[in-house]
């Protein structure tokens, strides 16, 4: 009898012991609010936080919105899904208020490549000062001293682009390069529509182009059909930026290598480093406020290690 009760008290101790184990892990429901996909880069985004999602076996929800207003509320109905921790990348001022609410609420929020000024909000972002150092360092390599460079510039993007091109030409500074006869181009847009007639336009006005330094993929993408069509074969380098698999397909071809194309990756799937980051803060792991990814030049390399035949988004 007094074993039998020792036996009972002990398997009492041993489901005791999995309840409680069981009861400190925290549910894990990723809310991801995201904006309606209007480039390729934002599809890429999209596709990388579901394929996270879905390898890893989490319970997920993503909400895409056009608007501030749209995105307010998209937060909020995460939070009634149940939503125990939320990825957010927001592309308009006015998210304050709601993320401020639901951090307050104890949910983390780990913002995707965009600041908004909150307490206790963390950022997943890459690193677009250094994108254009690292751009300008390639172009230097494959060009030499004094080159003729198109500068693609996207006012418009606002801090995307001046942090890219303020790296840019920081390196050029510090190597005292003669950028006497570097010439800059404003464009509406980083689509490869608006790449290939800036570039077609550039080609015509410039008899000499070494370079382009483009600050976007799909630009690139454009910019290259302009150079085929124009017949040019002087240029040496053309940048990028992003992480466009059918650019990265380009790098790897004989078209590609003809032109010197490359691309400083901020890639979208460092979305998936901020779900990670917002499971870390759920199971109270301690974890930097910012985190910043840094930059990688693929070129044609290293281009195989970053072609993924399953992504047909971007």
């Amino acid at each position: 009898m007094k074993k039998f009760l020792a036996m009972m008290l002990a398997l009492c101790m041993v489901f005791a012991m999995c309840a409680t184990a069981s009861a400190e892990e925290p549910e894990i429901k990723v809310g991801i609010a995201a904006p309606d996909v209007t480039h390729g880069w934002v599809a890429g985004v999209a596709y990388y936080a579901e394929k996270y999602c879905v390898d890893n076996g989490l319970e997920y929800k993503v909400h895409t919105s056009a608007d501030a207003a749209e995105m307010q509320s998209g937060l909020y109905d995460l939070v009634n899904w149940g939503a125990t921790v939320i990825v957010s990348f927001p592309q308009w001022a006015g998210m304050e208020s709601a993320m401020q609410e639901i951090i307050d609420m104890g949910i983390p929020v780990v913002n995707f490549d965009v600041d908004v000024d909150c307490e206790g909000i963390y950022k997943v972002t890459g690193d677009n000062y250094d994108m254009g150092y690292q751009s300008a360092k390639y172009i230097v390599e494959k060009v030499g001293e004094a080159a003729n460079i198109a500068v693609l510039d996207v006012p418009s993007s606002g801090s995307v682009c001046e942090l890219r091109k303020q790296g840019f030409y920081d390196y050029l500074a510090e190597i005292e390069y003669d950028t006497s006869n570097i010439q800059e181009f404003q464009l509406d847009g980083f689509p490869r529509d608006v790449g290939l007639a800036a570039a077609a336009d550039i080609l015509e006005k410039m008899p000499v182009v070494d370079a382009f330094y483009s600050m976007d993929d799909e630009t690139s993408i454009g910019t290259i059909q302009a150079i085929n069509e124009a017949g040019r074969t002087e240029i040496k380098a053309i940048t990028g930026g992003g992480g466009c698999q059918e650019y990265f397909n380009i790098i790897a071809s004989e078209e590609g290598a003809a032109v010197g194309a490359a691309s400083a990756l901020y890639s979208p799937a460092m979305i998936q480093d901020a779900i990670q980051v917002a499971i870390q803060l759920l199971n109270g792991e301690e974890v930097e406020a910012e985190i910043i990814i840094p930059t990688t030049i693929v070129s044609a390399e290293n281009v195989e290690e970053f072609l993924d035949p399953d992504n047909n988004v971007y």
